[in-house]
């Protein structure tokens, strides 16, 4: 885990230290995933496609877009990887992030926009924390007028809300665009086939 969150935090970093906005934007290009030249609606860049599938899942595009993704990774990471060992998360969750990326491009398969992140891998972490740790709580802020409070929630009322959540963002993003920049149906890839394979990967019951 931590060695993912190292190579995610490496490729920001040099994104951010291009010389110019024009060379971040060309490397978000080459190396992230455009849907439409998947599909053979748009003229690919130099990088080979399938390898784009991987570097996509380590490139961010902003400073909270990265903080998110590593603070889930943080939080539901080092159980799953716990559960998995270290060679077996790592596999599970690159599979996760390949599938979660396809599953997009299905959806949205003449969108012109660079698809970049860790969250559908991600996604396919939490799948798996639900299957492993059901009963396991999960610290949430809940915004109470101009007040925050801190509660905590058993896993299998969270995580099947927070995919909630993404499928029905994502049926009204069909026939468009990422609504917002937000790929949710790599969201909902990701999370289903965490919860395929998770047994594959991690046989044993978690303790």
């Amino acid at each position: 885990m931590y060695c993912i969150a190292a190579a995610c935090a490496l490729a920001f970093f040099y994104t951010l230290v291009r010389p110019s906005p024009g060379d971040a934007q060309r490397l978000i290009l080459t190396y992230g995933v455009i849907p439409a030249q998947f599909t053979g609606h748009a003229p690919p860049f130099p990088a080979a496609l399938p390898v784009r599938l991987l570097t996509s899942l380590f490139l961010h595009g902003g400073w909270l877009h990265i903080g998110g993704n590593m603070l889930f990774l943080w939080v539901f990471g080092d159980n799953v990887e716990d559960a998995m060992g270290h060679g077996p998360f790592l596999l599970f969750y690159l599979v996760c992030g390949v599938a979660a990326t396809l599953i997009h491009i299905l959806t949205h398969p003449l969108s012109s926009d660079p698809t970049i992140g860790a969250s559908g891998a991600i996604a396919g972490v939490l799948g798996a924390y639900l299957i492993l740790y059901p009963r396991a709580r999960v610290l949430c802020v809940m915004w109470l007028w101009i007040f925050l409070r801190f509660v905590w929630v058993p896993a299998i009322f969270f995580l099947p809300v927070w995919i909630l959540f993404q499928l029905v963002a994502g049926l009204a993003s069909l026939g468009g665009s990422q609504a917002g920049g937000i790929a949710f149906w790599a969201h909902i890839g990701g999370f289903l086939t965490g919860i395929t394979l998770v047994r594959v990967f991690a046989p044993a019951p978690a303790r």
